[in-house]
């Protein structure tokens, strides 16, 4: 495959938002997303951004490549992809030994085409992959999904609850997951995937500190379309906040809440038809 590889789009591509995309959209054919893994991805980590575009997609390590400067960069990149003529990279682009060489020493390096993408904005602001970090820690998921270009996803291992869900308050699947950034501690409107399925359930998620109960720190969704049994992990999606993380006096209060949560999420997806 990477025989026939002839262009590539650099960068860390966390998120693979919007501004990202961008530059997937000038490989043309026979392209190839090449992510420079910092360790520090957490909107799409690891392998995750293979969900988020056709492109086949290479990893490296920083580490691996943090002491090359630029000539012994180019030559990897050149030596793994032997037909490579184009390289599309953000404007903010910089690369090497101590991220030393600029897009401009790219161009006098590299002997084939290189195209720098201009930044993206969406209503005047510039789409990066901090801001959108930085929208989830507020709950302001509406935000986060428009720069995304996608809703933003949580993907964790099934887990045993508390046991008190389904017996006084509502059923729900428990997920434990170290990969993902976390939105703000709250209730959410969501949908929800069982294991290998295809499609989502709709569904209201709870992340945060369950403060009206044992105080330990939980991400569990209730499907609104019925009982699911949930073998293996889950993955949620989120499509708006509905209420910030509250203590209750009593299980009694909590589960009224819990009632409202779920009328708002029953509201709100009907109106998107989901």
């Amino acid at each position: 495959m990477k025989n026939s590889i002839k262009a590539i789009a650099i960068g860390g591509f966390d998120g693979m938002h919007i501004g990202h995309q961008s530059l997937f959209s000038a490989l043309g054919d026979e392209g190839c997303v090449v992510v420079i893994e910092t360790g520090y991805a957490n909107l799409t980590p690891k392998k995750e951004r293979e969900n988020f575009s056709h492109y086949p997609i290479h990893y490296f390590e920083l580490d691996d490549i943090r002491t090359l400067d630029g000539v012994e960069f180019i030559n990897l990149l050149k030596k793994i992809f032997p037909k490579l003529e184009k390289i599309v990279v953000g404007y903010d682009f910089h690369f090497g030994k101590n991220r030393k060489y600029s897009f401009d020493d790219l161009k006098d390096i590299f002997n084939g085409e290189v195209e720098v993408i201009q930044e993206v904005c969406l209503d005047g602001d510039s789409i990066h992959s901090h801001k959108i970090r930085a929208k989830l820690s507020i709950g302001d998921v509406k935000g986060a999904n428009a720069f995304l270009g996608h809703n933003y996803i949580i993907r964790g291992q099934h887990i045993r609850g508390q046991g008190i869900g389904k017996k006084e308050l509502v059923a729900t699947i428990n997920i434990q997951t170290d990969d993902y950034l976390m939105p703000k501690e709250g209730v959410y409107v969501t949908l929800t995937r069982i294991d290998n399925e295809e499609h989502y359930h709709p569904s209201v998620s709870f992340v945060g500190h369950r403060i009206s109960t044992d105080g330990l720190f939980a991400i569990e969704t209730h499907i609104l379309d019925g009982e699911v049994i949930c073998d293996e992990e889950a993955t949620i999606s989120f499509i708006s906040f509905i209420r910030n993380n509250e203590k209750f006096e009593n299980l009694q209060d909590l589960k009224k809440e819990i009632k409202k949560d779920i009328a708002i999420a029953h509201r709100e997806l009907k109106l998107l038809q989901l």
